[in-house]
C-alpha cells in the first residue's frame, strides 16, 4: 500500500513540476490576447479534462444506470446493451479515456514545451 502513496507522491510532484514549467518559461503572453501562456496552458488542461469527465459520465452513470431499461431492449452477442455497459463497456471505456488524455496531454506539453524530453 506504501507503494500507491509513493507512485502518487511522485505523479504529484511531477504534474507540479511541469506547471511550474509552464509558468516559469510562458510568461510573456505568447499564446493568447492578454492571458499568460501557464493560464493558456491551465486553461486547455482543464477543458481536456472536462471532455474526459463528461465522457465518463455519460457511459458510466447515464448508460449504465439511468438509461439500463432503453439500453436493454437492444442486444448485442446475446447481451443487453445497458447490461454490457454496467459490467463492461464503462470500463473500456474508461480504460480509452486514459490513454486519449495521455496522448492529448503530451501534445499540449509539446505546444506548450513543457514535456519531459
Amino acid at each position: 500500500m506504501s507503494g500507491f502513496f509513493l507512485l502518487a507522491n511522485h505523479t504529484m510532484c511531477d504534474m507540479n513540476r511541469v506547471l511550474l514549467l509552464a509558468c516559469k518559461k510562458y510568461n510573456n503572453n505568447e499564446y493568447g490576447g492578454g492571458m499568460s501562456s501557464s493560464q493558456n496552458y491551465w486553461k486547455a488542461n482543464v477543458s481536456i479534462l472536462i471532455r474526459c469527465l463528461i465522457v465518463w459520465f455519460v457511459c458510466s452513470y447515464l448508460f449504465g444506470i439511468i438509461l439500463v431499461d432503453q439500453l436493454n431492449q437492444v442486444t448485442i452477442g446475446g447481451y443487453k446493451l445497458g447490461f454490457w455497459f454496467a459490467q463492461q463497456g464503462s470500463i473500456y471505456v474508461f480504460l480509452a479515456l486514459i490513454f486519449y488524455y495521455v496522448k492529448r496531454m503530451n501534445r499540449l506539453d509539446r505546444e506548450f514545451d513543457v514535456d519531459e524530453q
